[in-house]
């Protein structure tokens, strides 16, 4: 895992190489070494260290299959805004341990505006939407207000980040 403190610059060390590398692994982590180092014109070798410095240096966090909700039964993403009850740091802080438990809240985010928090949140169907909102999110610690957003279709998902020019 990387550091959350870490600062949010681009590394200048990375070359044109690095650059095709991330970018190769983001769009299909499966590749073999021998794959990868044929598409960024390396041996094996110098492209695996590569590859290995990269994970060393944080900038590959991990290596992820993508799973289709729809087929695993979860018919309904929501975005639900939170507002807790203080902005405490010690409440906050209870709060994100809290989510990191619940497999069903998919991502959170720390917001700045009117909420606090952004959760996304699978479920199977409105109806379990609506007992998970009640029962589980609204039970978080210091939770104040929720508002629930539903996507009706996804346009671009997954999470594929750009990789700076340098």
């Amino acid at each position: 895992m990387t550091n959350p403190t870490a600062q949010s610059v681009p590394d200048a060390s990375l070359d044109r190489i690095d650059r095709r590398i991330l970018d190769l692994l983001q769009s299909d982590a499966r590749l073999t070494s021998a794959q990868l180092a044929e598409q960024v014109a390396l041996t094996h070798s110098p492209c695996w260290r590569r590859v290995r410095r990269l994970e060393e240096q944080g900038l590959i966090r991990g290596y992820h299959a993508e799973l289709d909700p729809g087929r695993l039964g979860y018919g309904v993403t929501a975005f639900v805004s939170v507002n807790l009850e203080s902005h405490r740091a010690e409440l906050g802080l209870e709060f994100e341990r809290a989510v990191a438990d619940i497999p069903q809240i998919v991502a959170c985010h720390n917001v700045s505006g009117r909420y606090d928090f952004f959760l996304e949140v699978v479920a199977r169907d409105l109806q379990s939407f609506g007992a998970f909102a009640r029962d589980v999110i609204r039970a978080l610690p210091g939770v104040k207000e929720i508002y629930s957003s539903f996507s009706l279709r996804a346009i671009k998902s997954g999470r594929s980040l750009p990789v700076p020019l340098g």
